[in-house]
């Protein structure tokens, strides 16, 4: 009876350790699981948050964008490199079109002193930017009399938005789609996206904006 008893207590004692030792492997196990995938989300959200961050050791992300000019000539927006931005998405029959004219006056005003107005077509907005290029460019220059570069038409929301915009909207506080025609991106002379403003804003009310990104 005493051997029974002995041998059933060392066989309660190693059935306990192993239980502990199982429990241990696997508190362990879901520590590391857990750390790990805390890590993998923290890379995650910092890439999202990356171009939005003034990092001065890098060339700043939207000098590698490239997009064609309503002629089909591929523009490099690397070329932009020292300059301040203002880039809109714009449309020929849409009530915000007579900003075409405010644009035009701040291009002309400021271009000397370092500003760049860069229009970009997009009729996902009530469809009114429907023409092609030709019709586009003939629109801008009769009626506004556009000199400043103007692009061919793309996308700026949805799957198929254009990388450039992509960035733009990532890179301010409203990270939101483009909500209509005639939202603007200033970016100032180190390629960095300083503010966007809604179709609302005339192209006059972002002259004190402008001026101090040029000084």
């Amino acid at each position: 009876m005493a051997k029974v008893i002995a041998k059933n207590s060392k066989l309660g004692l190693f059935l306990f350790l192993t239980t502990a030792i199982v429990a241990a492997v696997g508190t362990a196990g879901g520590a590391l699981s857990e750390s790990t995938g805390s890590a993998v989300e923290g890379e995650a959200n910092v890439s999202e948050a990356d171009p939005a961050k003034d990092d001065a050791s890098s060339e700043a992300p939207i000098y590698k964008f490239k997009a064609n000019a309503l002629d089909g000539h591929e523009i490099s927006f690397g070329d932009y490199k020292g300059k301040v931005l203002l880039i809109v998405n714009t449309a020929s029959h849409c009530g915000y079109t007579p900003q075409y004219a405010g644009l035009e006056a701040l291009s002309k005003k400021y271009e000397a002193q370092g500003l760049k107005v860069l229009g970009f077509p997009c009729d996902q907005f009530g469809h009114q930017e429907p023409g092609d290029a030709a019709a586009i460019s003939s629109f801008c220059t009769k009626n506004y009399g556009v000199d400043f570069q103007m692009f061919d038409k793309i996308e700026v929301n949805g799957k198929q938005a254009n990388p450039l915009y992509v960035y733009l909207k990532k890179s301010t506080k409203d990270h939101g789609d483009i909500r209509w025609n005639f939202t603007k991106f200033l970016v100032d002379k180190q390629g960095k996206v300083l503010k966007r403003y809604g179709s609302m804003a005339s192209p006059e009310s972002l002259s004190a904006d402008i001026e101090a990104a040029l000084k």
